[in-house]
């Protein structure tokens, strides 16, 4: 690893090329053990990370805000690429916003706010990135990226640029065929509709207020743990099966939210998958309803 790294120092810069980087400091459940190497490059040198990759044949990861990532406590072997800051300019002509996929949604919101768009408001607190986001049509409050998206720019495993189309993104709850194709987003392009700045600032405050009311946001945790199955809510499920407070070491049901799983006390990645799995045994016994995690393991467990 040692090579990669005086590689990749040479690409992106020593300052934005990390060993044994704890991944609890890159994810919002603050859990996960060291990646080998954690890089943090801006658009143009991603196609340069991902061949030196290639040819000294080590694995990578890409990342967003971790926001919704569960990393094991044996860390993740091989290159991290975080989008993240680097990739984070926003531009705005018309009705039209362009940003790159390591730009936070409440940085996107807040400035098509500013600027007079609505349609970004359901995204103003969920704290991602765009091109995590993108990946896997994030939603909130009965919007989805889906209904703001015009285009994405995509890296294709062959380390070509290409945009799509929100058309050709297969985009449904939850699910974009950008996984399946290991694309890696590096920019997209919003199209929002003309309003009124005063309308747009009382939307996202209450919804703001619904969050701070509803959400355990005191604690660690990736938001919604578990996908919502067909005809069912998956915190009323939990709440019904007498899983409110539950708790495995550190990790906890939420008692503010079922629907959130909790890092309450120092809690690892082990104690978490724990829970989940619990969890969803528990609800499928009773209810004959599997949860599926919406939250994303990567690394070694």
């Amino acid at each position: 690893m040692n090579q990669i790294y005086e590689t990749l120092c040479g690409i992106c810069g020593a300052g934005h090329v990390l060993a044994q980087e704890p991944m609890s400091r890159h994810t919002t459940f603050r859990t996960g053990g060291p990646a080998d190497v954690l890089v943090q490059p801006e658009a143009d040198q991603i196609g340069a990370v991902l061949e030196a990759c290639r040819r000294a044949q080590i694995p990578w990861t890409v990342i967003g805000n971790g926001s919704n990532l569960l990393v094991g406590d044996g860390g993740i072997r091989g290159v991290v690429l975080e989008i993240g800051k680097q990739m984070s300019d926003i531009v705005i002509e018309g009705t039209t916003v362009t940003a790159g996929a390591g730009a936070m949604l409440s940085s996107i919101a807040s400035r098509a706010a500013a600027a007079e768009l609505t349609g970004m408001e359901f995204a103003s607190g969920i704290p991602g990135s765009l091109g995590g986001a993108v990946v896997m049509n994030a939603g909130a409050y009965g919007g989805e990226m889906k209904d703001i998206l015009q285009e994405v720019t995509v890296l294709t495993p062959e380390g070509a640029l290409q945009t799509l189309s929100v058309e050709e993104l297969d985009l449904s709850y939850r699910h974009s065929i950008i996984p399946e194709k290991g694309y890696l987003v590096t920019g997209a392009v919003l199209n929002l509709q003309p309003g009124k700045a005063e309308e747009i600032q009382a939307i996202m405050d209450d919804l703001k207020e619904k969050r701070v009311s509803k959400q355990p946001l005191e604690y660690p945790s990736a938001g919604s743990t578990f996908k919502r199955p067909e005809g069912y809510f998956a915190g009323k499920l939990i709440q019904d099966a007498g899983l409110c407070g539950f708790q495995v070491g550190g990790a906890q049901v939420s008692e503010k939210h079922c629907g959130f799983v909790i890092n309450r006390d120092h809690a690892t990645s082990a104690d978490i998958c724990q829970l989940m799995q619990q969890v969803s045994e528990i609800v499928y016994e009773k209810f004959g309803v599997r949860l599926e995690p919406e939250v994303k393991k990567i690394g070694e467990f």
